[in-house]
């Protein structure tokens, strides 16, 4: 112990034993005649939180601060003398002073830091650390909440703890500086009123990002902020009709916090008692397009695609440049056709947005959507409204005024924005003809109706033959409905940016309605595919031919010139992977569920590898490849690269182009080209165990086991530990016993060498049958090849933040 800590702690004993009526024990509460020093506390009643003084990283500098009690992680949630820490060589004492201020002294008694500006005088006041994480200062006798002289919940810090009331008497977050100085760093963080209630997050006065407006529901654009159900979130009034969050905890048990890091970011996080860590359940901003106005007036962002800005429909960049040379968030979009406030101007609807921002707003709680709309344009300078509430049916209005500014697309439809529109843009304007002219078009339609006939039943028998050509070529009489191009584009509204929902090796995926209202997913062969014309083949033979409820449905084609197109049922829960490696959705996917879609999976599978006509091997199977319908019924697709084989569970091939994804391959197809069905078997099991673990396995990192998640998996389960794999939002699953049955089997299908693993009948039977775990064998070592592993001939190109292999061998 060097010589200045030695005079630290010398004196803070020294004043410790000379201070009068110190706490001797750890109370949640003290009088005017009790203080608090460097080795006392205060807890709550419920020992969740304690008061006290703490150094972060630095031993020269002290606080005092509210940390949690219960947890093994020293967790500050909120700081006193932030920008006045306590020097080594100064002792500290928390006490009460008249007319009832709570301060924080130094040993000259000079005031580091004071509750002055509180509720007024008190003749018996007391301070009490609340189970909440409150520290509040009252009259003795006085409970009422109304009637604090002061509380620390309207000061925080960086931390936002559920009960709190953002938003009123200007309470905000700030950041610390950094991880070891809690003084006020460069990033704030506010509920912003005005208009209708945003947070925004701003870096030394400058906008980073916005989450709202609020739609009774959810903040628009972020969905998964509210995804937790052990927390009631939500926007509230107070008896002055002003609005302020709330995130009250409906599971006492759960401790939660809300934080804004050093970097900026808000994070929630959640205590797990069994891993004696804290989880990262949320963080804003997500992705890029969570950047404020990234994309500029009427720009939408979407994160999804090969550029992130693009123009609403029926607007235009405003540089003539376009893109990519365009500064989207200087210049952003403008109509095509600019408003001249017309009685005849109407409204486009616009749906899977996040809201633009609705500071300068206009809202009315009761008015009707119908309302709305005239309310807006009888309104020159109105631009769009909105239903101000979606809950119970939705009502409300909410006016923008103004352009629109930081727009994003997102994937849930849960509030459609109203954009003013020129009368010559509305569609139903198209429609309103001269009677003259409908007559002429009558005629003219008349005279070239045969020619147009005959053009089309000679396109449609030109591509049903070369449907017919592919059938053949397979020895199948496939047939498979056709679409023309022409359907598929107004489908699609031309292949807009604002329908692209995915994007694979084959090229892109939009969703689209047809005319019927039948919502499909059409997949798109690009110029730079890396799939080409047999991989079209396959889907068209494999997934016309194969019918099973776990199989993606191939509704038909469309071949004209060189488009080549897959026309599919859509499915509104996307892909698997987008749902057990996001934050905000995987807390939604309980034990139950994933179950179906393990089970869904391995069915699937078992029709491919031993009931369906075809006998196939699909090569690829993984979480991105496993689509979910509006049930949570897994659904195999993408049959690309699939292949025939005769049906004997050994039977091994060898192909010269091993093609396949990073972390999904078995060991033998990645370093040999060897295939057979057990290579499936192997994608299956690492599937079940990202399931089970809400992990990818490509980039696992846990521990010594930073290789992959089968290695550490394997290692938990032979030390009956196989609770420290589940995601932690199934560790307190009542149905433990069958997760970690199932664990036992993603085991056995992972196993190095493909005679050891199960066939998937076998998959079936030890999944459905709840008393064989005895009988199950134990697994052996699973394979260890990943990405650490280095391949001879290899070229590797990366799709989709996941790395495929392609192995071309000199044999």
């Amino acid at each position: 112990m060097n010589r200045s800590i030695r005079e630290a702690t010398f004196i803070l004993i020294i004043s410790h034993l000379l201070s009068p009526q110190n706490l001797s024990y750890a109370a949640d509460a003290m009088d005017a005649t009790q203080s608090v020093t460097y080795n006392q506390t205060l807890v709550s009643a419920g020992s969740i939180f304690e008061l006290g003084f703490f150094s972060p990283q630095n031993p020269q500098n002290w606080y005092l601060g509210i940390w949690y009690k219960k947890v093994s992680v020293h967790t500050p949630v909120w700081v006193a003398n932030r920008e006045a820490p306590l020097r080594t060589n100064s002792s500290g004492v928390l006490k009460i002073i008249a007319p009832g201020i709570l301060v924080l002294l130094n040993d000259t008694n000079h005031t580091l830091w004071s509750s002055s500006g509180g509720g007024g005088a008190a003749g018996n006041p007391i301070v009490q650390l609340l189970d909440s994480g409150n520290l509040i200062l009252r009259n003795a006798g006085d409970d009422n909440p109304r009637n604090r002289l002061w509380q620390s919940f309207d000061y925080p810090t960086d931390t936002y703890l559920s009960g709190m009331m953002f938003g009123l008497n200007s309470v905000y977050l700030s950041s610390w500086k950094t991880a070891g100085d809690p003084s006020p760093g460069e990033y704030k963080l506010y509920f912003d009123p005005t208009g209708y209630p945003q947070v925004f997050t701003e870096r030394d006065g400058a906008i980073l990002h916005r989450i709202g407006p609020w739609n009774g529901l959810v903040f628009s654009g972020t969905p998964y902020v509210t995804d937790d159900p052990s927390f009631k979130f939500g926007v509230y009034r107070n008896e002055e009709g002003r609005f302020y969050l709330r995130d009250d905890a409906l599971d006492q048990s759960v401790m939660s916090r809300v934080t804004l890091s050093t970097a900026g970011a808000l994070e929630r996080w959640r205590w797990v008692d069994q891993t004696q860590e804290w989880i990262l359940q949320m963080s804003v901003p997500m992705d890029n397009c969570d950047t404020y106005n990234s994309c500029g007036a009427y720009g939408s962002c979407f994160s999804g695609g090969y550029r992130i800005c693009s123009c609403l429909d029926k607007f235009e960049p405003k540089d003539p440049k376009g893109w990519p040379e365009l500064d989207w968030s200087r210049t952003g979009c403008v109509r095509r056709t600019p408003l001249n406030c017309s009685a005849r101007d109407g409204f486009v609807k616009y749906s899977s947005l996040k809201l633009p921002d609705a500071r300068g707003s206009w809202y009315d709680e009761r008015m009707t959507l119908k309302e709305c709309r005239e309310k807006c344009l009888k309104n020159c300078s109105c631009t769009a409204y909105t239903r101000l509430n979606v809950s119970e049916g939705g009502s409300g209005c909410l006016l923008y005024f103004g352009d629109l500014a930081d727009i994003r697309s997102i994937s849930k439809d849960e509030q459609d924005l109203f954009v003013r529109m020129a009368a010559s843009e509305l569609a139903d304007s198209a429609g309103k003809k001269n009677v003259k002219l409908i007559a002429s078009v009558t005629i003219v339609g008349a005279a070239v109706l045969l020619s147009v006939s005959i053009v089309l039943c000679m396109w449609r028998k030109k591509n049903k033959n070369s449907v017919g050509r592919i059938a053949e070529s397979h020895g199948s009489d496939l047939e498979l409905p056709l679409f023309d191009l022409s359907t598929i584009s107004k489908a699609t509204n031309k292949f807009s940016i604002r329908n692209k929902i995915g994007e694979g090796g084959y090229g892109p995926v939009y969703k689209g309605t047809l005319r019927d209202g039948q919502d499909i997913a059409v997949k798109r062969l690009s110029e730079n595919s890396k799939q080409g014309v047999e991989e079209f083949k396959n889907e068209v033979i494999f997934v016309a031919k194969l019918q099973h409820r776990n199989l993606v449905k191939l509704l038909g084609c469309c071949i004209q010139g060189e488009e080549k197109m897959l026309i599919y049922e859509y499915m509104p829960n996307g892909s698997l992977d987008n749902i057990i490696f996001d934050r905000g959705n995987g807390i939604s996917l309980d034990w139950p569920t994933r179950f179906r879609v393990v089970m869904g999976i391995a069915r699937g599978l078992m029709y491919l590898h031993e009931d369906s006509q075809l006998r196939i091997i699909h090569r690829d199977l993984k979480a991105s490849n496993i689509l979910l319908d509006g049930e949570m019924n897994p659904k195999i697709s993408d049959f690309g690269i699939a292949k025939r084989y005769k049906g004997n569970d050994q039977t091994e091939d060898i192909t010269n182009r091993v093609v396949g994804t990073h972390g999904y391959m078995s060991p033998e197809y990645a370093s040999r080209g060897r295939f057979s069905a057990k290579s499936d078997v192997f994608s299956f099991g690492v599937i079940v165990l990202e399931i089970i673990s809400g992990k990818r396995n490509s980039s696992y990192s846990q521990g010594d086991f930073n290789h992959n998640l089968l290695a550490h998996a394997w290692a938990m389960h032979m030390e009956g530990r196989s609770i420290e794999v589940v995601d932690w939002h199934l560790q307190k699953s009542e149905d433990f016993d069958e997760v970690a049955r199932v664990i036992h089997v993603g085991l056995l299908c992972v196993q190095q060498h493909p005679r050891d693993r199960p066939s998937m009948t076998s998959v079936v039977a030890m999944l459905s049958n709840v008393e064989n775990e005895g009988e199950m064998p134990r697994p052996r070592q699973p394979g260890f090849f990943m990405k650490t592993r280095t391949l001879r001939c290899c070229d590797r190109t990366s799709s989709d933040n996941e790395m495929t292999i392609t192995v071309l061998d000199g044999r």
